[in-house]
C-alpha cells in the first residue's frame, strides 16, 4: 500500500513566528495505481481488502498543493519499493520540481541508487542513499518474451497478418525472437529513454552527461562513489536520517497524510458497520459545483475494459457540472472494433463542445492512441510509448489443443469463406487475402481517425509516420502527433483553464472505492439513450492454455515472468473481442 509518509512545516520569515509549519513524507509502496479499481489477484478474483489503491492523481494533486501551500516547507519520500512507471516518476520528478522551485526542500531517502530513484533524487536537494546500499543505476536491460514454445505446448498456433513493417505485434506467438524490423524499434526506443534517463540525471545533480554515463557503464560501483560523484548528497542510516530530518524543522507537524484521501476505507467491527456502509452507498456524494472530470483506461482495450469507461464518459456527457474532460489513457490497444466503440464515445463528448484533454501514462499506443487521437490537445511525457498506427490480424487455431484431449472435428460448409474464422485451422491463402483486405479498411479508418483529429498539426506525411512504427513522447511531439510534453498535472491545468473552472476542482471519475465500498455501492444504471448495449464475449484460448500447463506450473515460475504470461492471456482473450487488432509491441522499460 501507499501512505503519505510525513509533511514538515517550516518557519518562514513572511509568517508569524509562532505559527506552525508543516514538512510532508510520502512512503510510496508498490504500484501507484491510474484508475484506483482494486487490483485482481494474478489468476484469481478480487480480495476483499476495505483499503482502495493510492492513484497518480492523489499523489499529483497533493505534490502541487504542497508547493502553493505556505504553510509547507518540505516533503519527504521513501521510494524504495514504489512499482513506477517511467511516465509517472516523470510526473512525479516535474512536481518536486515545482516544489523546489517555491523555494521548499525536497529530502529522498532510499537502500539502493536505481533508475528509478536516480532520476527521483535528480529533483532533491536533499538525496541521502544508505551507506551500504545496492547500486544498480546500470542503464536499462529490456527482454521481450516469445510465447510459441508455449502455445505449442497448449496445442494452439497463432496465424498473424500484419500491416506495417513495424506493428511487430503477435509475432510473440509465432517467433522465439524478433525480427529485423522489431529489433531496429527496441533499438531506437531504448536508446532514446536511456538518454532521457541519464540527461535529466546529469541535469538535476549538475554532473557531465558523460561522468553519469561513464558510471552507468562500470555495472555496478559503491555508494561512496556515488556520492563522490555527486549523484547523491549524504549517506546515512534511516535512523540517522529521520533525526536530521526532525533536526531540521524541530517545530514542525509531521504529516502522514497531507492533502491524501483516506486509503483505509471503512471500520467494519460488527454488523452495524455494515448497515452504516450499506446506507451510506444510498447517499450521493456529487458536488453541485463545475469541475475537470479525470477517467482513467489503464488496460489493454477489449470489450471488457473499455465497457465501464465508455459509459463513464457517457455519463459525463449528461452532468452540466463536469466542464472539462482529461482522459487519461496508459494501454497499449487492442481490439480494433472496441477502438473505435470508445473513439465513438470520445466523439459524443465533444460534440458537447467542453474540451476535451488526453493525458498519455506509460504507453499510449495503437488503440492507445486511436482513442486519443480526437483530443482537443495532447500530453505526453518524454518517456511514453505512443504511435504504433498499425493493423495486426491474428487468429488462435485450437485444432492442434483439441487434439490432445481427443476431440477431432467435421465441418460442413454453405459459402467459399464461411469458415475462415474458424479456430480449429488456419487461413488458408484466399482467407488470408480476405482479411488483409479488411485489415486495409482499418488502417485506412484509423488514419482517418487521426487526420480528423490532428489535421495540421501533424509534421509530416502520415504514412511515413505510420506502418507501426513506435515513438518515445519526445519524438511524438516532435512529429506533431502530440502536443505537449507534461502530465496529468499539465493536462489538468490546461482542461481548467480553457473552461474556466479552477483546477483544484478536479476529480477522478468514478471515485475510487475500496472492494468492500463498491460490494454496497449502488449499482450503476445504463443510461436510457442506450437501446443496444455493448455485451462482453470471452475466449477459449485462456482455458485452453490453462488446462494444458495447469496452476500449479506457472505458480513455480517467477513473479514477472507469471505476470507477464497473464498479460500474454490476457492480450490473447482479447482476440474473441475482434480478430483485427491495433495493439503496439510488449515493450518493457525495467525502472527498477
Amino acid at each position: 500500500m501507499y501512505r503519505a509518509l510525513i509533511p514538515v512545516l517550516l518557519a518562514g520569515s513572511l509568517f508569524a513566528e509562532d505559527e506552525k509549519k508543516t514538512v510532508a513524507i510520502y512512503d510510496l509502496e508498490g504500484v501507484l495505481s491510474e484508475s484506483g479499481r482494486p487490483e485482481a489477484s494474478l489468476f484469481g478474483s478480487l480480495g476483499m481488502e476495505s483499503n482502495r489503491p493510492l492513484t497518480l492523481f492523489d499523489l499529483t494533486r497533493s505534490l502541487e498543493k504542497a508547493a502553493a501551500d505556505p504553510n509547507v516547507s518540505a516533503v519527504v519520500l521513501d521510494a524504495d519499493d514504489a512499482g513506477l512507471g517511467l511516465a509517472q516518476i516523470e510526473e512525479i520528478h516535474r512536481r518536486l520540481g515545482a516544489i523546489r522551485k517555491a523555494g521548499k526542500d525536497v529530502w529522498l531517502y532510499s537502500d539502493s541508487l536505481s533508475n528509478a530513484t536516480a532520476l527521483l533524487g535528480s529533483a532533491a536537494n536533499h538525496f541521502t542513499l544508505m551507506p551500504e546500499g545496492d547500486v544498480s543505476f546500470s542503464g536499462l536491460y529490456a527482454e521481450s518474451m516469445y510465447y510459441k514454445g508455449l502455445l505449442d505446448k497448449a496445442g494452439i498456433v497463432a496465424d498473424v497478418i500484419h500491416i506495417g513493417d513495424f506493428k511487430s505485434f503477435g509475432e510473440e506467438y509465432y517467433r522465439t525472437g524478433p525480427s529485423d524490423f522489431a529489433k531496429q524499434q527496441q533499438e531506437e526506443l531504448i536508446g532514446g529513454i536511456f538518454d532521457q534517463i541519464v540527461g535529466k540525471v546529469a541535469e538535476g545533480r549538475k554532473v557531465p552527461v558523460e561522468k553519469v554515463k561513464e558510471l552507468v557503464d562500470l555495472g555496478t560501483f559503491s555508494p561512496q562513489q556515488a556520492k563522490e560523484a555527486g549523484l547523491v548528497d549524504d549517506l546515512k542510516h534511516r535512523t540517522d536520517f529521520s533525526a536530521a530530518v526532525r533536526e531540521a524543522y524541530k517545530d514542525a507537524d509531521f504529516d502522514h497524510e497531507y492533502s491524501l484521501p483516506d486509503l483505509d476505507g471503512p471500520e467494519i467491527t460488527g454488523m452495524f458497520d455494515v448497515f452504516k456502509l450499506m446506507f451510506q452507498a444510498d447517499k450521493s456524494k456529487a458536488g453541485k459545483s463545475d469541475y475537470v472530470a479525470v477517467v482513467s483506461l489503464d488496460s489493454d482495450i477489449s470489450n471488457e475494459t473499455i465497457a465501464p469507461v465508455r459509459a463513464e464518459i457517457l455519463k459525463l456527457i449528461k452532468d452540466e457540472n463536469a466542464k472539462a474532460l482529461v482522459f487519461r489513457v496508459d494501454s497499449p490497444g487492442g481490439s480494433a472494433l472496441a477502438s473505435e466503440v470508445l473513439w465513438e464515445a470520445t466523439d459524443e463528448w465533444k460534440a458537447t463542445k467542453r474540451p476535451f484533454i488526453v493525458s498519455m501514462g506509460g504507453v499510449a499506443a495503437s488503440g492507445g492512441y486511436y482513442v486519443s487521437a480526437g483530443a482537443d490537445r495532447i500530453f505526453a511525457e518524454e518517456g511514453t510509448i505512443t504511435g504504433s498506427i498499425g493493423v495486426v490480424g491474428m487468429k488462435l487455431v485450437l485444432g492442434g489443443a483439441m487434439e490432445k484431449v481427443g476431440i477431432t472435428t467435421h465441418a460442413t460448409q454453405r459459402g467459399a469463406r464461411a469458415g475462415a474464422m474458424s479456430m480449429s485451422k488456419p487461413y488458408n491463402e484466399e482467407e488470408t487475402k480476405m482479411v488483409r483486405d479488411s485489415m486495409l479498411g482499418v488502417y485506412g479508418t484509423f488514419k482517418k481517425r487521426i487526420e480528423g483529429g490532428r489535421g495540421p498539426r501533424l509534421k509530416g506525411d502520415l504514412e511515413g509516420m505510420a506502418g507501426g512504427r513506435v515513438y518515445t513522447g519526445k519524438r511524438a511531439f516532435e512529429l506533431g502527433l502530440v502536443d505537449e510534453l507534461g502530465g496529468l498535472g499539465e493536462a489538468i491545468a490546461y482542461a481548467a483553464e480553457k473552461a474556466g473552472v479552477d483546477a483544484n476542482s478536479a476529480k477522478l471519475s468514478p471515485e475510487p472505492k475500496s472492494a468492500l465500498e463498491g460490494l454496497f455501492a449502488k449499482p450503476e444504471k445504463p443510461s436510457d439513450d442506450e437501446i443496444v448495449r455493448m455485451g462482453v464475449r470471452t475466449s477459449p484460448v485462456q482455458e485452453a492454455v490453462m488446462a494444458s500447463l495447469g496452476e500449479a506450473k506457472l505458480s513455480t515460475l517467477p513473479k514477472p515472468v507469471r505476470e507477464a504470461v497473464k498479460n500474454v492471456l490476457d492480450r490473447i482473450d482479447s482476440c474473441s473481442d475482434s480478430a483485427i487488432q491495433l495493439i503496439g509491441p510488449e515493450i518493457s522499460i525495467p525502472m527498477k
